[in-house]
Formats: C-alpha cells, sequence, structure tokens
C-alpha cells in the first residue's frame, strides 16, 4: 500500500507526495495551483498541472528530514527507522522552519 503525506506551504495545501512501488510522486493540488498566487514549494518543483516522478525521495524533501541530535531523538523516543526516509519525512517534518510542513495522509483522516 503506498504512503501519502499532504505537502503544506505557508499554511496552504499545496500538493501530496505519494511512496509507492516505483518511487515518489508528487502533485499539486488543483484547488493550489488555482488559488490566487501560488508558490511551488521549491524551485525544483515549479507549479505544474502535471505530477513529478522521481525513483528516489526528491532532494527537496529529503532535504527537509533533521539531522544531528534531533534525527537522533526521532530515531531512539519514536522508534523510527532511519533508513526510512519517507517514515522520517512524514514524522519529522511536521513544524519546519521554512515554509513547507509535511504531514502523513492517515494522521490528518485521524484528527
Amino acid at each position: 500500500m503506498a504512503r501519502q503525506a499532504n505537502i503544506y506551504f505557508q499554511d496552504q495545501l499545496a500538493g501530496t507526495l505519494v511512496e509507492g512501488d516505483n518511487g515518489y510522486t508528487f502533485y499539486y493540488k488543483k484547488e493550489y495551483l488555482q488559488a490566487s498566487n501560488p508558490k511551488p514549494v521549491s524551485l525544483t518543483l515549479p507549479l505544474s498541472n502535471d505530477s513529478y516522478h522521481s525513483n528516489v525521495l526528491f532532494p527537496f524533501f529529503d532535504g527537509l528530514i533533521p539531522e544531528g541530535w534531533l534525527l537522533e531523538i526521532g530515531e531512539k523516543h519514536w522508534k523510527l527507522n532511519t533508513r526510512d526516509r519517507f517514515e522520517l519525512l512524514i514524522n519529522l517534518c511536521r513544524d519546519t522552519i521554512g515554509a513547507v510542513s509535511v504531514y502523513p495522509v492517515e494522521a490528518e483522516s485521524n484528527e
């Protein structure tokens, strides 16, 4: 089963990131693209009606994952697998320093 995460840009739902058997897909939500003055989540993922595909986690999203002591906290206290980059992304990137936040789809449907 594919895992999914909703990607927010400045508190607006911008798109969805999907991890599947053939890699990763990111696409912008139509509502976001039609909003007034939408911004891309990354320069490497410009606004588009087309979806983006990558065999590995997109470097932009991988770069959101913390390193050092913060990563160790996730590994030790939440028993996260440091080799599962998608798991790290959806668990450690809900409140990032920048404008982009990542929320697992399952968590949102239960809140």
